[in-house]
């Protein structure tokens, strides 16, 4: 479903019949982000409430209806990361030794696997993982801006991304699948 600049309007004046249209068109986007930084579902449906709350509460900052998107989506990211710093009970650090790379253009697999079996293998990689991998590979974050949001080095954030592309390599070696097309 799209929503119209018609019905981003009236979320903007707190029409509940808008705010309805507009939570059901983004709802499994939203639930989709919040899964992805969270270690299991209740976290997920936490994240998710407070996410639509922020967004309801703030869409009435939202200027230019072309940005609206990004913005929902940034906003939901932004609640799971402060949810993951609200709720943790330490940072998860892990050196660099002992890395193993995976090839950036490596991944053509990706498009014939089932989306189902891709979430849950980045949902069971390690928290730090896990974040930083959603954070780069994902939302298209850089790693010193990684590094300021998780509260981690530049390094950290760069030996992690490695570390969970070499586990989900591994994992896919499990699968059976071991040749990876390259394009580019």
């Amino acid at each position: 479903m799209q929503i119209t600049y018609k019905v981003f309007d009236r979320c903007k004046r707190g029409d509940r019949k808008a705010q309805k249209t507009f939570f059901d068109a983004f709802k499994r986007r939203i639930m989709g982000v919040c899964k992805r930084y969270t270690a299991n579902r209740e976290e997920a449906e936490d994240v998710f409430q407070e996410s639509f709350i922020k967004i309801f509460n703030g869409i009435k900052q939202v200027h230019d209806f072309q940005y609206l998107e990004r913005w929902i989506i940034k906003t939901a990211v932004n609640t799971a990361i402060n949810y993951y710093h609200k709720n943790k009970r330490h940072h998860d650090y892990f050196g660099l030794e002992g890395i193993t790379t995976f090839d950036e253009r490596d991944g053509a697999i990706i498009d014939e696997l089932n989306s189902d079996t891709i979430i849950n293998m980045v949902n069971d990689l390690p928290t730090g993982y896990r974040l930083v991998f959603n954070l780069y590979v994902i939302e298209g974050y850089k790693h010193n801006e990684i590094g300021e949001i998780l509260d981690i080095s530049e390094n950290t954030s760069k030996s992690q991304l490695s570390r969970a592309k070499s586990l989900l390599k591994r994992k896919l070696k499990e699968l059976g699948i071991e040749k990876f097309e390259k394009y580019g």
